[in-house]
């Protein structure tokens, strides 16, 4: 089985996207063999009000029972906006959503901050995991009307700098809720940790997915699962910002030395079935 556990639906203001609707996506996993696809609605990074996105996704899901069966939904939730709450609450009991999608850059709060970490809780408290990206885009190919990618882990305001997430800058809210279920994709930039760093990775309910470049820059998968353990990755995608079959191939890629069919196995689908809940 093949479960990808990062994709998207909707429209990227900067960027013509293809094969952005839930139709086009089921073609496309149709066509390369996927049968699951975890989806967000990209319009929730960029509306004041999220819980709009959320119903137009539910929308979409709704209106085809193919999609019902063959896609998973995440809400994308603001938590300081007005109504985030009630916007969790309905997200979850009347829409369905098996997830959460955070945007702390794109919706300008930190990742210490005391709203994101109740919602965290909640989360955690309803067994849903929390996802979280690296990188959505490369910010090179950058408008002037794009978002500032802030340096989180800056120890005072003055001292922010704007530039792209690295692995490091999720690990505030994992240290401040360490029982949650974490999903980190689209590993972009640096993943260098110390050895505590690693250990709190470790001993976290959590994936990465396959879809970012580190895992082809920096280390290739074969080094990384030894690293951080083969229960710690996930297929994904990044679909439709990303290319549909690159995630793929790192874990076909891999010699029987590297990973053997158990291993590939979890990648594709096992540990993605874990952390949705679906083991």
């Amino acid at each position: 089985m093949l479960l990808d556990i990062n994709a998207y639906v909707g429209h990227w203001p900067f960027k013509k996207l293809r094969y952005n609707t839930c139709g086009e996506l089921l073609e496309r996993m149709n066509r390369f063999g996927i049968d699951v696809s975890v989806v967000a609605s990209l319009n929730g990074i960029f509306y004041k009000n999220t819980q709009s996105a959320n119903e137009e996704l539910y929308g979409e899901i709704s209106s085809d029972s193919r999609f019902r069966e063959r896609f998973i939904p995440f809400a994308i939730i603001n938590p300081i906006y007005a109504g985030w709450k009630d916007d969790f609450e309905i997200s979850v009991n009347r829409l369905g959503m098996k997830g959460l999608r955070l945007f702390p850059q794109y919706h300008d709060y930190e990742i210490t901050d005391p709203a994101l970490i109740e919602l965290v809780k909640m989360a955690r408290d309803r067994g849903l995991p929390v996802a979280f990206d690296i990188r959505m885009v490369d910010s090179r190919q950058k408008s002037w009307l794009d978002l500032p990618h802030y340096d989180f882990c800056a120890p005072v305001k003055s001292d922010i700098i704007f530039r792209e997430w690295s692995l490091r800058n999720v690990l505030p809210v994992i240290k401040a809720v360490p029982d949650a279920k974490y999903i980190i994709v689209n590993l972009a930039n640096s993943i260098s940790l110390d050895a505590g760093e690693t250990d709190i990775i470790k001993r976290t309910d959590l994936v990465f997915d396959t879809s970012g470049r580190s895992i082809r820059d920096n280390n290739d998968l074969a080094l990384l699962l030894k690293r951080f353990g083969r229960e710690r990755f996930a297929f994904g995608t990044h679909s439709p910002i990303l290319d549909y079959l690159t995630g793929r191939l790192r874990i076909e890629s891999m010699s029987d030395d590297e990973a053997d069919e158990n291993t590939k196995e979890l990648i594709r689908s096992g540990n993605a079935k874990r952390i949705l809940g679906l083991a």
